[in-house]
């Protein structure tokens, strides 16, 4: 008989299986961990360190005027920033445009003062006290890569 062996007559079709099942299997698991993918607070988009820095920030910055228990202060029109005024305000909304506030305009004594680090570290605070999950990988210092990450409870 001409041709292919035939001990290999087979081998080729179940190896090709299995090579199309591991690939898929990899390129689900890249999709899962793409930073650009759409995600939600609720995923894990902070790391315990980068909210831990936020909060000794959120100290020296914003509890003079956002109170200790980010409870902010209705008569001097300073928000609140945990709870369900959080969320009100902030439900449906990315965490881009949260960076583009804060960055634009805190802390209110010395706007856009501070570093995206520093503002990335202040969100994860913010998600923290809010009782979002933290996760393995930090937020992304690049305000862009924050677009894609919603304000959301699952």
């Amino acid at each position: 008989m001409a041709g292919r062996p035939r001990h290999c007559s087979k081998v080729p079709f179940a190896v090709s299986l299995a090579l199309i099942g591991l690939v898929g299997v990899g390129a689900a698991s890249r999709d899962s961990q793409d930073p650009g993918a759409r995600r939600s607070v609720s995923d894990g988009v902070y790391t315990d360190l980068q909210a831990n820095r936020g909060e000794r920030e959120y100290g020296r910055t914003c509890e003079h005027c956002h109170g200790p228990g980010l409870e902010g202060d209705a008569a001097r029109e300073i928000p609140p920033l945990v709870s369900d005024p959080f969320m009100r305000s902030w439900r449906g909304k990315n965490l881009k445009e949260l960076f583009d506030l804060l960055s634009r305009s805190m802390p209110a004594d010395n706007r856009g003062s501070l570093s995206a680090r520093t503002y990335t570290d202040l969100i994860a605070y913010l998600l923290r006290v809010n009782e979002f999950p933290a996760g393995t990988s930090a937020l992304p210092e690049a305000p862009a890569d924050l677009e894609a990450i919603s304000i959301e409870q699952r």
